[in-house]
This record gives structure tokens, sequence and C-alpha cells, in this order.
């Protein structure tokens, strides 16, 4: 279990958990925070302003509120590729629109697997046995229209982390647990928007809300040792720049923040001293993350992305894309700053798209462990109309 809660934590550190040493480690369960799909991951994971695919699921379940038909993907990722671990990440989506229902239902399936394990004691080196690591999460939702221009989406999680399947020597408990957690979005796409002296915005614009992972927390152990888990509030926007019968090019930007108590004290006299309290659970913390800690690092603790998205074809017929994005985190609050680029196809029913992490910079100018990552992920979509297709924004 000692090999497998250090593998993890350094997963944490490789997400981006917070790098100050009183906040290492902020939330349980890191892996639902991962970007789960190649052509969100492709325009720097900017994805809950454009959230028109299954994968919205994760972005912001809202943006399947302006869709109808059917769809399924099925994404894959070996993590942390540098290191040569047996480390992968797998994200499965269905979402299926009922007209009785007035809104699409949908599932997701997300699994982390962090390989196989070599347990041994305090007393000797020597292997005892062996055991297999993994995070994992069902999702279930329900996504509805309140009006031509507003959407909703709801989701309930079910979360099981299994880091060990038995404690070693004289450690009490598994390191196995299981929580749930929910989700609620928003999504505002106008038909009609004219602004005076500006333009007309219809079908152009689209800014979505997400606050999702809210739950209780989790425990390995007892609930006195309990983590949270990572409540994330993220605010979106998608704005198609420009289209015509055979091209368009969409601009996304993306700000999240992290909603858990950090469990530390400000003195008010000294903003750079600190100590420890009670972690305040996630129906408290959603209010006090904004003022656990001096302004200007709650602004930092904010994480920002973007990216741009061109197609070019026919919608019914054949198109292609080309991806670009950016993505940005203060290097006090996890360092990750990367460039991503991306490409799709559509082709009837079937989708492909791929992205990759080119550049990736971490502390003191060194590479980061997430460099060079790739994600393939594989769509068919059926059923829908195909203004919705060429709709905003542009895609399956």
């Amino acid at each position: 279990m000692k090999n497998a809660l250090m593998i993890t934590a350094l997963a944490v550190l490789f997400i981006g958990a917070n790098t100050r040493t009183y906040a290492q480690g902020e939330a349980a369960v890191p892996f639902l925070l991962l970007a789960p799909d190649s052509r969100a991951a492709g325009i720097g994971e900017s994805g809950s302003g454009l959230a028109d695919n299954s994968a919205a699921i994760f972005w912001n379940p809202a943006g399947i509120a302006f869709l109808t038909g059917s769809e399924v993907s099925l994404t894959h990722s070996k993590w942390l590729p540098q290191f040569n671990l047996d480390l992968f990440y797998d994200y499965l989506t269905y979402r299926q629109y009922f007209e009785e229902l007035e809104g699409s239902v949908t599932a997701s399936i997300t699994y982390m697997n962090y390989g196989e394990f070599i347990r041994t004691s305090s007393a000797s080196p020597e292997e005892i046995g062996r055991f297999r690591s993994f995070d994992a999460a069902l999702t279930l939702g329900y996504a509805t229209k309140l009006s031509n221009d507003w959407g909703l989406g709801l989701n309930f999680r079910l979360i099981h982390s299994r880091l060990s399947d038995k404690p070693t020597e004289n450690e009490k408990g598994e390191g196995v647990a299981t929580t749930v957690s929910f989700d609620i979005a928003g999504m505002w796409r106008p038909e009609h928007l004219n602004i005076p002296l500006i333009g007309d915005f219809g079908n152009r614009l689209s800014i979505g809300i997400n606050l999702s992972n809210l739950g209780p927390k989790i425990s390995y152990i007892d609930q006195a040792q309990a983590d949270p888990i990572p409540t994330n509030f993220r605010l979106g926007m998608a704005f198609r720049i420009f289209e015509d019968d055979y091209n368009s090019l969409t601009y996304t930007l993306d700000l999240s923040k992290l909603l858990v108590d950090k469990g530390i004290a400000f003195d008010p006299d000294d903003s750079t001293t600190v100590s420890t309290k009670k972690r305040k659970d996630f129906y408290q913390a959603i209010f006090s993350a904004w003022a656990d800690q001096p302004m200007s690092e709650e602004l930092r603790d904010i994480v920002t992305s973007m990216g741009f998205e061109y197609w070019y074809g026919i919608p019914e017929e054949f198109m292609f894309a080309l991806r670009a994005g950016y993505f940005y985190e203060d290097p006090s609050y996890g360092a990750r700053k990367f460039i991503t680029f991306g490409a799709g196809i559509r082709y009837d029913i079937y989708g492909f798209d791929f992205s990759y992490i080119s550049t990736s910079v971490f502390k003191d100018g060194e590479t980061h462990p997430l460099a060079d990552t790739l994600r393939f992920s594989l769509l068919i979509g059926w059923g829908g109309i195909p203004q919705q297709i060429r709709g905003f924004p542009r895609g399956i």
C-alpha cells in the first residue's frame, strides 16, 4: 500500500497540485480533474464553453441540452509517457436524446490505471506480494433546455479508488474507498444577441458554468483521516469568429478554480504565515475557498486555458479540423504551462480526434512530465439533425 500511495502522490503532483508545502495534495482522486477527450485537449483543455459532444459530460453537461440524436465515444491516453510506466487513462461516454423526456440521458466511465506494484515490508526489501491500483468513476446525467437560449445539466457520480487490496504490516484499513459526487451546470447559447455598435452575436457566442464533484470526503482508513474530493468551478466561453459554407473558426477560453479547503489559516498581520486547521466539508468550501487566502493569491489560483478550432468541409459528408491551444497555471499552484495541438476528422457518422502536448515547462525551466502526452478519441454520432451538426459550435 505504501508504494501505491507514493505513486498516487506523484500523480497528484504531475496533474498539478499546489506546490506550496502547506497545500500539497489538496484533494484525493485527482484523476477526476484530467481533461478526458482529445478534442478539448487539443484546444488547451478549454471545453466548458464549447461542450457540444458527449465529452461535455465532463466539461459542461448543460451543453448536451442543445443536442439531439445519440453518440458514443472512447478516449485512450498513455499517461506520463516519459517515465515508461504502466499508467493509462480511458474515458467512455454515451448520450441519448429522448423526446418524451425533453432532454438527453448521459453516461460515462472514467478509468485511471496505476499499474502493478510490489509489496514489501519495512523489515526487508524482499517481495511479499503484488497488487494493482486504479481509480474509476461511473457518471449518470440528464440535460435539458430551459428555453431556446438556456440549458441545464446534472450529473451523479460513483467514485471508487483502489490503491491497495489490503493493509501492510500494522496499517489499519485497506487502500480501498468509495464515495459519490454530483455536478450542476448551465449554458447560455443565445439564438439572437444584437449588441448596438458591435454586431449580431446570435448563434456565435456560448457561455457555460460547471460546478463539478460536489460531494463528501473520501476515506481510506477512517473518517478522521478523510480527504476532500476535487470540487471544481469552471467558467467557459466559446466564440465563433468566422463561418461560411465550408469553413469555421472558433475561439475558446476557460477559467477554473479548485474549491477545496486547503486546511490553512493566514495570520492577518503576516500573509506568508500559515497554520493548519480542520478542513471544511464541500458545502462550506465552495464558498470559503474563494477567500481562504489573500486576494492576490486567490487570483493566482485560477487556471487559464484557451484555444482555436478550425473546421473545413461539408458537415453531412466529410470534415477535418485543426486545433491549437495554451494552458497556464501559476508556478505556485501547479506550474503547468504547455502548448497543445490537435486534429480531427468526421466522415458520415464516424469521427476521430487526437491531441498532443508539445511544450510543457515545469519549475525552474524543467520539462514537465506531461510533455509528449497523446490522447486518441473515436466517436460515432447518429440521429442528430444536420442543422445541429452545422450549428454552434461546428462539429459533431
